[in-house]
């Protein structure tokens, strides 16, 4: 009994810490979404969630850059969002996604098999290694760091390549985030479903289509938000290929058989969500409910995306590797807008 309560108790203190150490982090995040939201009221065209970003890259750059912070800003970017998403879900019902039809959903898989191709016929041409190169693919074709790091086992690549490339997708990903709503504004008059796939058929994370459709409005960040959904889904799919293509070396064969690759858990809990919605299970009430919620969550989430911006890292990419990110960018772009005007 002794022994079992001695354990209750240094359960109790381990999480007590965890929380402390998240909280200076999450509260100035919460700080920052509330001034966000305050100016947003006076400056709607913009949007609380857009100012919220701009404040977290300020003070993520200045004061804010402190190890103390970095605990709670990474919460708040990973789990809150992930709970956000969750939440999404019970606002949607099956009917809203299907707005995708056929249509988006081939959209989706002719952009990602686009920007795998690419990503290796660059990352060749410029002599970066078959495991970088398989790195950049799945995290620009997919879901960015997620999907870098269900890759690096499965290819045998190592941490060096894996840290590097994380930084690489993360880092274009931040720039498209502000530069793709701009684009969509000119070639497709921020017409919904269009710029919703043109927003979340390229941008590398959650975070970052979230943050990206909200510098639009509501309507297109909720349908961006469900066609990245869609791109993760594949996810195992594309890790299992570049497994397969990389089966006559005997190293990844072996790392290969002890990786499983897993889908996202809240992409799970998103349908979950969905579908109880869907069938009535959760009233409009209680959907509304999840909304706010999820919302404010987003915002919060928001602000610690902003400050884990690195504008040091922005500057210090290498001339080789930012033309190789430009390159599977561009491409990006260039064939999302075709893809959407032929197909949506």
């Amino acid at each position: 009994m002794l022994l079992t309560s001695l354990r209750i108790h240094e359960n109790i203190v381990k999480k007590l810490n965890k929380v402390v150490k998240i909280l200076p982090g999450l509260i100035i995040c919460i700080i920052i979404a509330a001034m966000g939201k305050f100016i947003g009221n006076y400056i709607p065209s913009i949007g609380g969630a857009s100012i919220a970003i701009f404040i977290g890259m300020a003070v993520g750059n200045t004061f804010g850059n402190k190890k103390v912070y970095a605990k709670g800003t990474k919460f708040a970017e990973s789990d809150l969002l992930s709970y956000s998403i969750v939440l999404l879900g019970g606002t949607l019902s099956a009917q809203t996604i299907l707005k995708l039809g056929g249509s988006g959903v081939t959209f989706i898989v002719l952009q990602m098999l686009i920007t795998i191709t690419f990503a290796m016929l660059i990352g060749k041409k410029l002599g970066f290694s078959e495991n970088f190169r398989f790195l950049m693919a799945s995290g620009n074709a997919v879901c960015g760091s997620s999907a870098i790091a269900a890759t690096a086992p499965v290819v045998g690549a190592d941490d060096n390549e894996k840290g590097i490339a994380i930084t690489t997708v993360n880092v274009t990903g931040t720039v498209l985030m502000i530069l793709l709503p701009l684009i969509a504004k000119i070639i497709f008059s921020t017409e919904v479903i269009k710029t919703s796939a043109f927003i979340g058929g390229i941008l590398q994370s959650v975070g970052q289509v979230v943050a990206s459709g909200s510098m639009v409005n509501e309507q297109v960040k909720d349908l961006s938000t469900i066609f990245k959904i869609v791109r993760i889904i594949f996810l195992v799919f594309v890790v299992l290929s570049f497994g397969t293509m990389k089966k006559d070396n005997s190293q990844s064969n072996c790392k290969k058989s002890n990786t499983k690759v897993k889908v996202p858990w809240y992409v799970l809990g998103f349908f979950i969500m969905c579908f109880l919605f869907t069938i009535g299970i959760l009233s409009p009430q209680v959907s509304k409910t999840f909304k706010l919620i999820s919302n404010n969550f987003e915002i919060i989430a928001l602000a610690g995306i902003g400050m884990r911006v690195n504008f040091r890292e922005l500057i210090d990419q290498g001339i080789k590797i930012s033309i190789y990110a430009l390159g599977v960018a561009a491409v990006q772009i260039v064939s999302a807008i075709t893809l959407i005007t032929i197909l949506l």
